[in-house]
Order: C-alpha cells, then sequence, then structure tokens
C-alpha cells in the first residue's frame, strides 16, 4: 500500500510539475524511480496518463481525470492524518490557479501573496492567460471567469461584478464632443478591443436594450494598448470597470453613457465539486471573499 501511495504521489507531482525531474526533486527520489513508478501504475491501469515528448510531459484526457480523482483522494488522506495528530488543517502542497492577464496581475496575485504570507506549507502556481482554460484537463483548482457561465458541472463562487464601459480622455472629448445616445458614438473614433466586439458589434442596455455595429478607428487583442490609446486622446475605447478603474479615480479618464451600459458581469471563482472540501481551495475562495469586500472594482 506505502508504494502505491508513493505512485500516486509521484503521479500528482509529475501532473503537476509537467515534468519527471522536477517531481523526482521535489519528492526526494530519482528521475528514474519517478519514471518507473508512473509506468507501473499506467501498466496496472491499462491506460496511458502521460503523453511524453523529448520536450514536454502532458496529462492525457484519462490521465486528467485520474489525477484529479488521485489528488482529491490524496488530501482526504492528508486530512485525515492531520485530524488523528490532533493539528488543524492548514492549506500546504500546490494551489494551482488561473485568471484573466489584466484582473490577475490587479487582483488574484495579490491575493495569492497573502495566502502565500499566512501558510508557509503552501505553494502556488498562478496561470494568467486570456484563453479559454479546461479546469479539468489542465489540472486547475480554481479558474477565475468573467462574465455569464454556460451550464457546467463545475461549482461557482461569485466574487465581485464588473461592467463593460466607455471610456475616453478629457482631451479628447473637449476636441470632439460628450456622446449623450448611442448614435452619437457614430462620430467619434472608436476603440475596439476585440474580444469585447464581437461580430463588430457592441451591445447596449438602458431602457431599449440594442446592439450596434460599429467600425472602429482601431482594433486591438491587447487591453494595455486600448486603454493608452484612449489616455492619449486618440478615442472612445470599450473596456471592463476594474481595467480602468485607477485612471476614473484620477481623473485621466471619463466614464461615457452610464445609463446605456449593460447588467454587470460576475466575476467568478471555479472549480470541482469534489475539491470544495479542499484546504487549499477554502482557504483562497475564502481570502478572494475578504479581499474583494474590502474593494469596490467596479
Amino acid at each position: 500500500m506505502t508504494d502505491r501511495l508513493e505512485s500516486l504521489r509521484l503521479l500528482v507531482a509529475v501532473a503537476e510539475k509537467g515534468s519527471f525531474a522536477e517531481a523526482a526533486r521535489t519528492l526526494r527520489v530519482s528521475p528514474a524511480t519517478a519514471t518507473r513508478a508512473v509506468a507501473a501504475l499506467e501498466d496496472r491501469l491499462g491506460a496511458r496518463l502521460f503523453h511524453r515528448t523529448t520536450r514536454s510531459v502532458r496529462l492525457t484526457p484519462e490521465g486528467a481525470d485520474y489525477v484529479e480523482r488521485t489528488r482529491s483522494a490524496l488530501e482526504t488522506l492528508e486530512e485525515a492524518d492531520r485530524h488523528l495528530d490532533g493539528r488543524r488543517v492548514e492549506p500546504r502542497g500546490m494551489l494551482v490557479l488561473t485568471a484573466p492577464v489584466v484582473f490577475g496581475r490587479m487582483h488574484v496575485a495579490p491575493v495569492v501573496a497573502g495566502l502565500l504570507r499566512a501558510h508557509s506549507a503552501l505553494t502556488a502556481r498562478l496561470m494568467l492567460t486570456d484563453r479559454f482554460v479546461r479546469v479539468v484537463e489542465e489540472g486547475i483548482d480554481i479558474a477565475v471567469r468573467i462574465g455569464q457561465l454556460s451550464d457546467s458541472a463545475l461549482r461557482a463562487s461569485k466574487i465581485a461584478q464588473v461592467h463593460r464601459i466607455l471610456v475616453a480622455s478629457l482631451a479628447y472629448l473637449r476636441a470632439r464632443g460628450v456622446p449623450r445616445e448611442v448614435k452619437d458614438l457614430r462620430a467619434h473614433a472608436l476603440i475596439a478591443f476585440d474580444s469585447l466586439a464581437l461580430n463588430d458589434e457592441w451591445l447596449f442596455g438602458g431602457a431599449r436594450p440594442m446592439s450596434v455595429r460599429i467600425e472602429p478607428r482601431l482594433m486591438t487583442d491587447d487591453i494595455p494598448t486600448a486603454i493608452d490609446a484612449a489616455l492619449d486622446g486618440f478615442g472612445i475605447a470599450r473596456v471592463l470597470s476594474y481595467q480602468v478603474a485607477r485612471q476614473l479615480k484620477d481623473g485621466r479618464l471619463v466614464r461615457l453613457m452610464k445609463g446605456f451600459e449593460q447588467p454587470p458581469l460576475p466575476v467568478n471563482l471555479l472549480f470541482q465539486a469534489n475539491r470544495q472540501g479542499s484546504p487549499n481551495v477554502r482557504a483562497f475562495i475564502d481570502a478572494a471573499r475578504q479581499y474583494f469586500a474590502r474593494r469596490d472594482i467596479d
């Protein structure tokens, strides 16, 4: 049983590190031992758990499912050991998170840093990316998602909300005027961040929700570039409220046409149902709720 538990711990470590050598170093065994243990486990299961190349090691779909269940089982065993020892259950081991780049840099990284300071046995891997991350397949403990969620087997915990908003600099508005109605936008230079302008349309709320086809002067897939262009007085940008909170507060940008904004978008933490009891997941959710309760990011 001990050998099997060690094999399972090695399996999870390889999945988290993406490397047999790194996993072996973490668990203080030789790389050959780690490789043999995982190979023996694959033979016993009759399934391939990893795709191996000379440059990378990544989970197969079967491997991702097996690793997730294994991680949960190991955490249950470790929690039982800690309870038996009379110790309080503390976050420990690896916590893997992902978040959109700007939101993650501004708001998730500080939460992670505070959590690591509070729990010396905890380590974290924070993946900042604007691509859609597959939580189960990529071994993610918690994913931060902004927007309405599709039906999913994942659990969601709402921690905040944000709006899609229009902003411009005072210099631009003095030169070109302030738009009051949606139709007024046709006379302005527009800056589009492409993930918010599907089919070249901007959606608006208010008393009569509508969609308007736009002809932006500048399109970009990089939100800092869109914000910089607005700050430079180039035109009106459509962004998420948290992305320009500092610039709005210090007056460098002005929020426009607030009465035409769509309903707010939720900011959710997504995680697998069987991870809800994990001390690491619980600790991050609690820390995130405390963080956002003290801040207005909308």
